[in-house]
């Protein structure tokens, strides 16, 4: 089939080719108003006969002619060109000796950096979030810019000379306001247009635009233009009490003077705004958060915003120009390959792109550790050994369940040894445990007990036992609870000055732990250095309900309790939003609903891989019953392939902090490798027909050795994608449900 696509492709474009000659032999080289019109009128009827011929595989943006597309915001669109030696694409001149340093890039006048010193400091910061950074853990063998796209070690830096352009998009959602959602398109020099390739990079989590740089690397390296969106998030905040915004390249603004160029303001009037500064000063509103737009409803559509504009950009620079400032598009989805791909939510997003692809822009997906929300009626299983496994969780679910139960359950003795334990606050952990005890949710009455059950119930709530080790880290850095207050807040659309469960996002400094102002370094940088989800870059989550005074969440009292029980008030309050009945949990029932998926790909080749020990998206909750679904919803057509690979959670980052987080280099593998490897299998499936890997479980060879000094990695311990996997590591269907071996 892929064979056959390619081939009918070629056709196509041979046939592009001959209309693109004839018109410009029609246009004559130049001329006046006359031999425009003629030229314009022969290449549409050149490209309306091809059209018709070509019904099937024309995939739209269906114009002849290159027109910037009407959800671009006008005026918003900046292109700049890279040397690829003082400055490129990839790592923004820094190389990749750079990238690894731990001295940071310099700024000229840190509190007043430039666009340039920001995209750079961006760059560096979002390249390291996502990956590995050491040389033992495969940074510079493995992967990373010096590594070739077959695989070959090099003693280059990897640099990657070409295009950036930036622009703004209205959105998706009809608002009244531009949501001002920021699309990127990187086009590498080594881009051909004669067999042109778009590779999407949607931002994971709620970072900046360059959230998936890591991601991108791969279709830069491979000549592909890369298709970048923040998908209505964003690291940098609107400082409400000083009101200023951040714009599109990163620098800040006041918010009058920014007006419609703001990336992010939040939707108060001027009276509202005061009222809010007044009662609670030095706040922050964060777009993920506060937009009241719910933006994971569209990040599918904003993926394939990326996609649209990279047609627009690549035409704008490749295509045919004509008289009067026309161009004929020369790439078109007819003879255009498009990958989808990138990591954790942006994962989900080029899923869901898939899915509402009406005009079959994309080509085939590959993505890792999707956050990809099932309805609660998918109609699926998930059974691993012989054993059926809770799943099909929403992201909302699972997370605040998490929030409630994993720093109490960092306690049991059946995870001493755990990574980053030492970082949890026991006494505060203990406590916890003790206020669950007292609210009902556990029942034990030993802090041993409670701690063991909190860790039972995780377990039975659908997380895998190479989890349990996880949960400790996780609680220590604040995860759950940082997501389970952003997405509250999205889903249910509130306001900033909602406060909602008494949650708000400020500076708290030690030793009080009081909200300040925040510092102005932090601030200016922080849309390089934050990921949109507080904590992050010295703004914290703030308990305004603790009694006396709001304090930093993390060692606030408890109202009902008056315990520093890592406010078990406010996480139980994010809890009973799933299911209760005033107005903010209906408004995020509501939201929750918009966000799920149908499982239909639209028959087209996919492959998902996930780390089977991953805590933060559990893989019962997500890429398991997502299997299952387009199975059962696609039946035989289905050309799905999941890829579930052992000895691998969700931060490949972490376990390039041995002396932090001593246990992860000697567990975990790199799930990066792997997510490079399904793009490498996707690319060789619909460039040169190959089979994609059938459905199976990789069994990687952990590091070993010395918690914090483990041995460097190497081949062996990340074997290959199989083509068709032994029985034993085969996962198949059996009626709905999915088979998943030990």
């Amino acid at each position: 089939m892929a064979r056959a696509i390619h081939s009918r492709r070629q056709a196509m474009r041979r046939l592009h080719v001959l209309g693109f000659a004839a018109a410009l032999t029609a246009c004559g080289g130049g001329g006046g108003d006359a031999p425009t019109v003629v030229a314009d009128a022969q290449a549409t009827a050149l490209h309306a006969d091809s059209d018709s011929a070509q019904a099937r595989d024309d995939r739209g943006p269906r114009g002849v002619f290159n027109r910037l597309p009407d959800f671009v915001v006008e005026g918003s669109v900046r292109s700049t060109d890279y040397d690829g030696s003082s400055d490129d694409l990839l790592t923004a001149g820094l190389g990749k000796s750079g990238l690894a340093s731990a001295a940071a890039p310099a700024f000229a006048n840190a509190l007043a950096p430039t666009a340039a010193e920001l995209r750079r400091f961006a760059i560096y910061n979002n390249y390291r979030a996502l990956v590995d950074m050491t040389a033992d853990g495969g940074y510079g063998t493995l992967y990373g810019p010096n590594v070739a796209v077959d695989g070959t070690v090099t003693n280059g830096e990897g640099r990657i000379a070409g295009t950036e352009v930036l622009a703004y998009s209205r959105g998706a959602d009809g608002g009244a306001s531009s949501q001002n959602v920021v699309l990127m398109v990187q086009v590498p020099v080594g881009f051909d247009p004669r067999r042109p390739c778009i590779v999407t990079a949607t931002s994971s989590g709620s970072r900046s635009v360059y959230g998936a740089i890591s991601t991108g690397e791969w279709g830069l390296k491979r000549g592909c233009a890369v298709a970048y969106t923040d998908k209505g998030t964003g690291a940098a905040p609107h400082d409400l009490m000083n009101d200023s915004v951040p714009l599109i390249d990163g620098t800040r603004a006041g918010a009058a003077a920014a007006g419609d160029a703001a990336q992010f303001r939040a939707p108060l009037d001027a009276a509202q705004l005061a009222a809010f500064n007044s009662a609670t000063p030095n706040r922050f509103a964060f777009k993920h958060a506060h937009s009241q737009r719910n933006p994971e409803k569209d990040w599918g559509r904003f993926t394939l915003q990326a996609i649209a504009f990279a047609y627009w950009v690549l035409n704008d620079r490749y295509g045919i120009h004509l008289p009067q400032g026309r161009v004929l598009r020369s790439i078109r989805p007819a003879n255009t390959l498009v990958i989808a791909s990138s990591i954790s939510n942006g994962g989900h997003a080029a899923l869901a792109a898939a899915e509402l692809d009406g005009d079959r822009l994309i080509d085939g997906v590959a993505v890792s550790e999707p956050s990809v929300e099932l309805p609660p009626d998918a109609g699926v299983a998930v059974r691993r050994g012989g054993v059926v496994r809770p799943s099909g969780k929403t992201l909302y679910d699972y997370t605040t369940l998490a929030n409630l139960l994993q720093s109490c359950a960092s306690q049991s003795a059946q995870v001493a040894d755990a990574p980053g334990k030492a970082f949890v606050v026991a006494a505060f952990a203990a406590n916890r445990c003790a206020s669950l005890k007292a609210k009902g949710v556990l029942g034990a009455d030993t802090l041993a007990g409670q701690a063991d059950e909190a860790l039972a119930l995780l377990a039975q709530n659908g997380w895998e036992p190479e989890s349990a080790a996880l949960h400790a880290s996780l609680a220590a850095f604040e995860v759950a609870s940082a997501v389970s207050v952003t997405y509250a807040n999205a889903l249910s659309r509130a306001s900033v000055a909602d406060a909602l469960c008494g949650y708000s996002f400020a500076a708290a400094p030690a030793p009080g732990y009081t909200v300040a102002p925040l510092d102005n370094l932090s601030l200016a940088l922080m849309a390089a250095t934050g990921n949109g989800v507080p904590p992050s870059s010295n703004v914290q989550l703030v308990n305004n309900l603790s009694p006396g005074l709001p304090l930093r969440d993390l060692v606030s009292f408890s109202p009902s309790t008056l315990r520093q029980d890592l406010n078990v008030d406010g996480a139980l309050c994010l809890r009973g939003l799933l299911t209760g009945s005033d107005a903010s949990a209906l408004a995020l029932q509501r939201g929750i609903r918009e966000t799920l998926r149908n499982g239909n790909l639209q028959r087209k080749p996919a492959i998902i891989v996930h780390g089977r020990a991953d805590a933060l998206i559990p893989v019962n909750h997500s890429s398991r019953p997502y299997t299952a679904l387009n199975k059962r919803v696609e039946g035989r057509h289905s050309q799905l392939s999941y890829i579930e690979v052992t000895n691998a959670q969700h931060f490949d980052s972490f376990i390039g902090l041995p002396t932090l987080l001593g246990g992860y280099d000697t567990r975990y593998i790199p799930l990066h490798v792997y997510l490079n490897r399904a793009l490498d299998a996707m690319w060789d499936h619909l460039r040169h027909g190959k089979p994609l890997p059938e459905s199976q479980v990789v069994r990687t060879v952990p590091r070993g050795g010395t918690p914090g000094a483990a041995p460097a990695i190497t081949q062996a311990n990340v074997p290959p994608i199989a083509r068709r996997p032994a029985a034993e590591n085969a996962i198949r269907m059996q009626g709905d449900t999915l088979l998943v071996p030990d």
